[in-house]
């Protein structure tokens, strides 16, 4: 076990070594893979965060139900008690004719050409808050209650959260799609990187094999050599994602004044972070494993 350790310990510092000696190739390596890494982070910031404001939304989206101008006051009631023993509504008002006048009245700033109408033409009205924000049991409600007696009209102010949800629906296959190529490219330019230092100390390895040493043996510096820098590209790609957020956010925030809001754009949590880093060193890791094995099968080939 200990001879083991020390092996690690040895590849180790040897990939250390030679990342001191040639710092800038190693920035640029890092910079250029956190950029790629950043891309989809980018992508899933901003689709998490529309879905932490939609969900401050969800309690919007109405059914209102319009009645027949000759529905009765005990038929008003009995709509009024279906309503309430119905398990789909959360939460239900009733708003008068002459209530919903004086409101048109005052808000609408048409006080004057109303004032010329005979009689009112607004009917009476339930607003109906549904139990589910979904927009396709939303739908089943309101056709539901359409059936029902005495309703005219039941209208469904869900359009815009139909659009809403496509939206995120879409930003979260892209997020997939784009982390999936990404990925793939990273792969391949780490192992492309692997695969230049394998050239340059082929004669090394050759030897090495000749003496007797394993493919473990000789795989394992390279396999450190590719999650250090998966690791350090994943480290870049969370640097270069909070230095956008903070830039965005100073123009939300000025935004957000206007509307009398204090939202702001969300960084990834903790899970996500680790998610990002972790996932990037195990690309990293694939992308030498393969180009090492690639190597190791055309030496025994030969």
């Amino acid at each position: 076990m200990k001879h083991w350790l020390i092996q690690h310990r040895e590849a180790f510092k040897l990939i250390i070594g030679r990342m001191r000696h040639t710092p800038l190739a190693t920035l640029m390596m890092l910079g250029v893979m956190g950029a790629m890494l950043s891309l989809p982070a980018i992508l899933y910031v901003s689709v998490d965060n529309l879905s932490r404001f939609s969900g401050g939304l969800e309690s919007e989206p109405q059914i209102t139900l319009f009645l027949d101008r000759d529905t009765k006051p005990d038929e008003v009631r009995q709509l009024d008690q279906r309503l309430r023993a119905h398990a789909a509504v959360k939460e239900y008002r009733f708003v008068g004719r002459e209530n919903a006048w004086q409101e048109l009245q005052k808000s609408s700033g048409l006080g004057d050409v109303t004032a010329g109408l005979e009689r009112n033409p607004l009917p009476d009205a339930f607003i109906v808050r549904t139990s589910s924000a979904d927009p396709a049991a939303m739908e089943q409600l309101q056709k539901e209650l359409a059936q029902w007696p005495h309703i005219e009209h039941a209208q469904l102010d869900a359009a815009w959260i139909k659009r809403l949800y496509a939206l995120l629906e879409l930003g979260k296959k892209a997020v997939l799609v784009l982390a999936g190529l990404l990925g793939f490219a990273l792969v391949a330019v780490i192992g492309n990187t692997i695969r230049l230092q394998i050239l340059t100390q082929r004669e090394e390895i050759e030897v090495s094999k000749l003496i007797g040493a394993t493919d473990r043996f000789i795989r394992r510096p390279f396999l450190y050599a590719g999650t250090l820098h998966g690791l350090g590209g994943g480290v870049a790609a969370w640097l270069m994602l909070a230095g956008v957020l903070y830039l965005f956010n100073r123009s939300v925030a000025d935004l957000a004044q206007l509307y009398a809001s204090d939202f702001l754009l969300h960084m990834l949590g903790l899970r996500e972070s680790l998610v990002l880093i972790a996932g990037a060193a195990a690309l990293g890791w694939t992308g030498a494993y393969l180009a090492v094995s690639r190597y190791l099968s055309a030496i025994e080939t030969d």
